[in-house]
């Protein structure tokens, strides 16, 4: 079987490209059926964030299970095939395997060392799981892979002091607005991000802070993490009229369609007032026919990469050191696999070993009598079987943990013929 990821991120596509892409929870299931439908695709899981969409599959092979991806692809986004290829990203193997890790670890985020995303490859893990998309490798890939992110924040320093896409978002508005402070800010949604752009928002001595969010009681949750500060809450409703009266406005929402366009912003806001929309969702939140108001100044999450460089230099060498302990997480997750083609010539001995001993303990207890048999039957029974167990760990634990690939295989073909095994087809 064939590891590949299939993608694009903020590294190889612009917003307007990732938002035709950006999987939401509810379109999920249908998204891993689909292409569990495909006949080279085995095994799959997708990561949809703000900042990337990669789709993660165990293929039969290579290169028809990419195909099948990019072709899933362009039908989800009605991108041709011909414009959606020059954005998207392919890995096999163990450059598939290293990337997601990497990712996992904030490495390929664009915050570097970002802790958020670890969190994302948990919830991607536990929906491929329950929409039935993972098997034996991909489970375990993921697994090492949130292992990997784990280490990483825990030998490394790299998320010390690491800014987040919301912290970024606030870092631009102190840098475009004339006082940051004294500005009344608008927050729509209520969410992670939400959350983030509060604590950011008071840490910059910011007081007036509205949230207008569908749902009043997230909302209140919300609020309640910031007991210590008076926040707004409104409901959509009141969005339109808070935000003509607002200084600057974050969108932070699930939207799959714009909630703010032309026609609503012009309709309820002054050209006396100047405002600032900073958007950091994706599909945007911002309709991108906004740009053409003179009054309105917009910006989306592409804008925030010259705020998130002049944090990204000093963790660098960080990012070196995290780069070797993901390295070893690679050779972990190589070494599980490789053993994997020992399963069944394990399975094959270990299966006629037991039979020879069930056979020879049958003789055994029949010539003993049976109220000797009868007596330490259990005792004989654990004997035997214990004796079995002793004498294949050592062996298997062996050809498990063999790295050489060549002498693994001279190995399992000396056991086929020795013992006259006759396994199954081995995994690839």
């Amino acid at each position: 079987m064939n590891i590949l990821v299939v993608g694009l991120s903020h590294k190889t596509a612009p917003v307007e490209i990732r938002e035709k892409l950006s999987i939401p929870e509810a379109k999920l299931e249908d998204a891993i059926a689909h292409l569990r439908s495909y006949p080279h695709i085995e095994e799959v899981a997708l990561l949809s964030t703000c900042n990337r969409l990669e789709i993660y599959a165990i293929a039969k092979e290579s290169q028809p299970g990419v195909t099948e991806i990019v072709q899933f692809l362009s039908e989800t986004g009605k991108i041709p095939l011909h414009q959606l290829r020059r954005h998207l990203f392919m890995l096999l193997h163990q450059d598939a395997m290293r990337h997601l890790m990497r990712v996992a670890a904030g490495l390929d985020s664009l915050v570097l060392g970002e802790g958020q995303i670890l969190a994302q490859i948990k919830t991607t893990h536990k929906l491929a799981n329950k929409y039935k998309g993972l098997g034996r490798l991909l489970d375990r890939l993921f697994k090492q892979a949130i292992t990997a992110g784990k280490r990483v924040r825990t030998e490394t320093s790299i998320g010390t002091g690491a800014v987040s896409i919301s912290s970024a978002a606030v870092e631009l508005a102190q840098i475009k607005a004339d006082n940051l402070s004294a500005s009344r800010a608008t927050i729509i949604g209520a969410g992670k991000m939400a959350q983030l752009l509060v604590k950011h928002l008071l840490a910059k001595g910011v007081e007036q802070i509205t949230i207008v969010n569908r749902s009043p009681k997230r909302a209140q949750e919300l609020a309640k993490q910031f007991s210590h500060a008076s926040l707004e809450l409104l409901g959509l409703p009141q969005m339109l009229e808070t935000v003509a009266a607002s200084d600057i406005v974050f969108t932070s929402t699930g939207a799959t369609e714009p909630i703010l366009d032309r026609a609503k912003l012009e309709g309820c806001c002054s050209p006396e007032r100047e405002l600032m929309l900073i958007d950091i969702s994706v599909p945007r939140n911002v309709h991108a026919d906004v740009d053409g108001i003179e009054f309105i100044r917009t910006y989306n999450v592409d804008d925030l990469k010259a705020v998130v460089e002049q944090n990204t230099e000093s963790r660098r060498k960080m990012a070196q050191e995290a780069e070797v302990l993901l390295e070893e997480e690679v050779n972990a997750f190589e070494v599980w696999q490789r053993s994997l083609e020992t399963v069944p010539t394990i399975s094959c001995l270990r299966s006629k070993v037991e039979e020879i001993r069930e056979q020879e303990l049958e003789k055994a207890l029949s010539r003993l009598g049976s109220e000797f048999a009868e007596k330490h039957q259990e005792i004989i029974e654990a004997l035997t079987r214990g004796i079995v167990n002793k004498i294949l760990h050592e062996p298997m634990v062996q050809l498990r943990s063999q790295q050489d690939i060549e002498a693994r295989q001279r190995c399992l073909q000396s056991l086929q013929m020795l013992f006259n095994l006759e396994t199954e087809e081995q995994f690839s």
